[in-house]
């Protein structure tokens, strides 16, 4: 189950993870393990046309209106969920019956949405954080080519993220989806086209409902609670088959394609990779994959958890970035010249990571949580170094050929949005593209022990740092910069009314 084989687009007619009855009436039954996973029939060669799949019979988007509705009709769909991420990334909109949604319903939120902490605490305004002096609506805008299942519900339910607009149709700056729509557009102009992979770790852990308990990890099937050192362990991810099962079911139905799924260095830690391509598809499928993972996980009883350290004395959870760029009229990777060697511009993105992703750090750690993870003496980066296959590296340049040649950010955290994260990693290479900005010289050395942390070691001065660059007030907009830092701001104020039990162990006896 882990790494499966994947069947070539070409056969589209290969049995998927659930197959529609040949009777007509619309059932459903599961395939089985080995249909699932039975290789293509040697030989096998389909033509093209036939190949594709219909309007129907595609998973995953359509192109219009009418096309949903036919899609929502033949499904039987009784409900649409639209949603959009909010700054931190969970879904935020509403749910309609599938004739409303198909009448082209004017979808409406407040403004206000966008401007509350993690905890739903709306902060006060300070710098160039301000409210909406009306709490004016925003509008909702589908994007019909995210239109997929909602297959963990009971009821036949569909969802479709949105981009969101003011009310004359202007993109909102501040809104994450936007913002990393933005910074494509600056590739864009120079006729580039930015590719990425993330890699996203998280999780699992035993229900727990009351807060002032630590996370502890789930009983496996053996029936003992899981332990750490399971790296790329097949029996530490056979310890949840009938999960990671429902993981693959749902995102199969969702037209939601995995890589690969290993178990990671912690206690029931694992990581899911996914293929690379467009950012924005990318950032739509991490979207989807934590909601994804989260109801696979509740489904048998216990949670899946994003946040970037949340067992002491375990590895954190990274999101790590694969980026590469194309040029739009070529489809040559820039990164590489025409005789395989490193590219100029290849150098001038690894210089603009290392002079702007420390100032961006709060797009890619937005947590007090997340800076738990970048500390000394644990297996995440501490630097902003990097090199050749080194892992201890902040920006690591995996081993590949000329036209796979690609740079790693293994900074950005689990908990982060991934639409955010990948704009605020784009963005610095873009800079240092655009710039011409130089690296300095590759390591090869481990440099995440040596007790020298060259990054933002907080929320607050991450913030600072965020602000105090002024560059980004273009490149990201200037209203997300006030607003992301104004609630980051009113996150660290609602930290510190709570007493750690680290305060009660170490200060109250002594003190």
């Amino acid at each position: 189950m882990v790494d499966r084989p994947k069947i070539p687009k070409s056969e589209a007619n290969a049995p998927s993870t659930f197959q529609r009855r040949a009777d007509g009436h619309g059932q459903e039954r599961r395939a089985s393990r080995s249909e699932r996973e039975a290789p293509p029939e040697a030989g096998r060669f389909l033509d093209i046309e036939a190949a594709t799949p219909t309007v129907l019979e595609r998973k995953r988007g359509v192109k219009t209106m009418e096309e949903a509705a036919q899609w929502l009709r033949w499904r039987g769909i009784d409900d649409v969920e639209c949603i959009t991420p909010d700054l931190a990334g969970v879904a935020r909109g509403k749910m309609m019956p599938t004739k409303k949604f198909t009448a082209n319903t004017s979808l409406a939120l407040p403004s206000a949405l966008f401007m509350h902490t993690i905890s739903g605490d709306y902060p006060e305004e300070t710098g160039e954080f301000r409210y909406s002096p009306n709490d004016g609506d925003l509008k909702l805008m589908p994007d019909l080519a995210t239109l997929c299942e909602v297959p963990w519900e009971s009821d036949p339910t569909a969802q479709i993220i949105c981009d969101v607009v003011d009310t004359a149709g202007n993109a909102v700056p501040y809104t994450p989806r936007n913002v990393l729509k933005r910074v494509l557009a600056l590739y864009e102009e120079r006729g580039w086209r930015a590719v990425v992979a993330p890699e996203i770790e998280f999780y699992l852990v035993s229900k727990n409902i009351d807060p002032d308990y630590p996370l502890t990890p789930p009983i496996g099937r053996s029936g003992r609670q899981i332990q750490g050192g399971q790296a790329y362990s097949i029996g530490g991810v056979n310890e949840f088959d009938e999960l990671i099962d429902d993981i693959y079911d749902f995102s199969d139905r969702q037209g939601l394609e995995i890589d690969t799924l290993i178990h990671e260095e912690g206690a029931a830690q694992l990581e899911i990779n996914l293929r690379h391509g467009d950012p924005i598809e990318l950032a739509d499928q991490v979207f989807l994959f934590k909601r994804t993972i989260r109801e696979a996980a509740l489904k048998h009883g216990i949670y899946a958890t994003f946040m970037a350290k949340p067992i002491q004395g375990q590895p954190g959870s990274a999101m790590h970035i694969h980026q590469s760029v194309v040029d739009v009229q070529s489809g040559r990777n820039v990164f590489s010249n025409e005789d395989g060697s490193p590219s100029a511009l290849f150098r001038h993105f690894i210089g603009g990571m290392q002079r702007y992703v420390p100032a961006a750090l709060i797009m890619m750690a937005p947590y007090v949580n997340s800076y738990r993870r970048l500390t000394h003496g644990m297996s995440a980066p501490t630097n902003n170094a990097w090199g050749f296959d080194n892992r201890t590296t902040a920006f690591r340049v995996p081993t590949s050929d000329a036209a796979g040649r690609r740079v790693e950010n293994r900074l950005p955290s689990s908990d982060a949005n991934p639409y955010l994260a990948l704009a605020g990693s784009l963005a610095s290479g873009w800079l240092g593209m655009a710039n011409g900005l130089e690296p300095d010289q590759p390591t090869d050395r481990t440099v995440n022990e040596d007790g020298v942390i060259s990054l933002p070691r907080g929320l607050l001065e991450a913030v600072a740092a965020f602000e105090g660059e002024a560059c980004f007030h273009d490149v990201f907009s200037r209203e997300f910069v006030g607003t992301f830092s104004g609630i980051k701001r009113g996150e660290h104020e609602t930290f510190m009314q709570v007493i750690s039990p680290w305060e009660r162990e170490f200060l109250l006896l002594n003190v």
